[in-house]
């Protein structure tokens, strides 16, 4: 059976800034029995603080290298995703852009990747499993 994962803003920016758990999020990618899922919202956030930590043409080129990974999906923000982030948003303790990506996992049953602290508690009080980048 195929495990799917949903990667948050922490996880790529992790990996893009070659932080200490990096390489287990370069490990999901690899693995050719993993499905790994990307909220556009989220993408939105690691362009935005690209952009502002190394510039236009640094973002650019990340948005792009993101959009062509063969392994990497990255899903639509519809209208049930943006009712459901909402939901999860009203429910206090998350940023917006972090209720895409734990909705995201609730709704495709999925391990979410992140080292976000909100996350972490928002994830156990909504029964989604967490990948845990962050310190112990």
């Amino acid at each position: 059976m195929t495990k799917t994962y949903v990667l948050d803003s922490y996880a790529i920016l992790a990996l893009l800034e070659d932080e200490p758990r990096a390489q287990a999020v370069a490990d999901l990618i690899v693995a050719d029995t993993l499905q790994l899922f990307l909220s556009i919202i989220n993408l939105g956030e690691v362009f935005y603080i690209v952009w502002r930590r190394h510039g236009e043409a640094a973002a650019r080129a990340v948005g792009r290298s993101l959009w062509q990974e063969d392994r990497l999906t990255i899903v639509e923000a519809s209208w049930p995703r943006v009712e459901a982030a909402a939901r999860l948003k009203a429910a206090g303790g998350l940023s917006y852009a972090d209720a895409f990506g734990l909705g995201l996992a609730q709704e495709l049953a999925a391990c979410l990747v992140t080292g976000d602290p909100e996350l972490r508690s928002a994830a156990a009080r909504w029964g989604v499993d967490l990948l845990w980048l962050g310190a112990a």
